[in-house]
């Protein structure tokens, strides 16, 4: 039976106003899996950005003909090259002209380039560059939004997943000594801002919603594909956290079971249990994340191998992306779809909205 969600676009109690009002800017670790020894950073098309590195300051943009800084480590701290001027530091921190944020450019050379919006401060630390990128909590649920959705899904599914991703952002810091979240599933997939399109307007359209429990806000969960019923994070050897999970049936997964198939030694699978995410994700992180794509999976011996047939991906858990692409293609709302896979959860929208009409 389907619980309605309440959509409650009032400030609420006391307590949850204050609580998210300290959500406005969110800090992300950006870059960490590549252990960067070196950055570039540089303006975006059509901007500047104000470097701060030690007692110096520079300005970039490409037009000056010094367009690119380059920071590498130095033992403990980091040396940065801007032209023929180097300068030690042991912090640095990237803004627009207004000491606000920009559009910049941040690459690990010869491997990944990024452009972020918001204001970027690096550090040295265990032999590797730190980036954490400051941003607009809006600008990251957009990007968030741009990165972790299907694609090809309608509107309402993306209003749904935004919804879910600030709702995260809002409640889920503490993953993290350094900064709020990282940039990875671990947290939330981040990449670029996104331009105009269906990203954006979801994010914009459901500015400054989020979803609570028991007038708290909660750390919304997502799954890319349940086995056709969601589970809840007792089932897979999970602390429970403060919203239960109500394990809901999934229609589209029922009927269209996203299937997988992994061969792994009789070694690696001897740590791995059905039904226990902490075992998926160990043998995951050590072979590959396409290895054990979900808990749900039937496992049989050839040889001195273990093959798994499994059912979905990722834990299965809350909004399955699945499911409400299909809800949303059969005209569902964001509403209804966060009514199905988070019972008895209430949307509200947060004081800064308010200001922001």
């Amino acid at each position: 039976m389907r619980v309605p969600i309440k959509v409650a676009i009032t400030f609420g109690a006391l307590i949850l106003a204050s609580s998210l009002a300290l959500a406005q800017d969110v800090h992300i670790g950006v870059l960490g899996l590549f252990h960067p020894r070196q950055f570039t950073v540089s303006a975006a098309d059509g901007n500047a950005i104000v470097v701060h590195a030690g007692q110096e300051t520079f300005v970039l943009e490409k037009s000056s003909g010094v367009p690119v800084a380059q920071i590498r480590v130095l033992g403990s701290t980091m040396v940065v090259r801007v032209g023929t001027h180097a300068v030690h530091a042991s912090e640095l921190t990237v803004t627009g002209r207004a000491s606000g944020p920009a559009d910049f450019l941040l690459a690990v050379p010869g491997k990944i380039t990024r452009h972020y919006r918001g204001t970027l401060e690096l550090k040295s630390g265990s032999g590797a560059l730190v980036a954490v990128v400051r941003m607009d909590l809006e600008t990251a649920v957009a990007s968030v939004v741009a990165a972790e959705s299907l694609s090809g899904a309608p509107l309402e599914a993306l209003k749904a997943q935004a919804v879910a991703a600030r709702s995260y952002f809002v409640a889920g810091k503490g993953r993290h000594s350094e900064f709020d979240f990282c940039d990875t599933t671990h947290c939330q997939f981040l990449r670029e801002p996104p331009g105009p399109g269906t990203a954006a307007e979801a994010a914009s359209a459901t500015r400054g919603l989020v979803m609570v429990y028991q007038s708290q806000p909660f750390a919304a969960m997502y799954t890319r594909s349940c086995s056709g019923r969601t589970r809840t994070p007792e089932e897979l050897g999970l602390s429970p956290g403060p919203y239960p999970y109500y394990p809901v049936d999934c229609k589209y997964c029922r009927e269209h079971p996203s299937r997988w198939q992994s061969r792994i030694s009789a070694r690696d699978a001897a740590s791995l249990r059905s039904s226990d995410e902490s075992s998926r994700l160990k043998i995951d992180r050590r072979l590959g994340w396409s290895t054990v794509l979900s808990n749900s999976f039937a496992r049989r011996n050839e040889g001195d191998q273990v093959i798994l047939d499994g059912i979905g991906q990722g834990h299965g858990i809350g909004l399955c992306q699945s499911g409400a692409r299909a809800m949303a293609e059969e005209d569902a709302n964001f509403q209804q779809i966060l009514s199905h896979y988070y019972p008895n959860a209430t949307i509200v929208r947060f004081e800064r909205a308010a200001a922001d009409r």
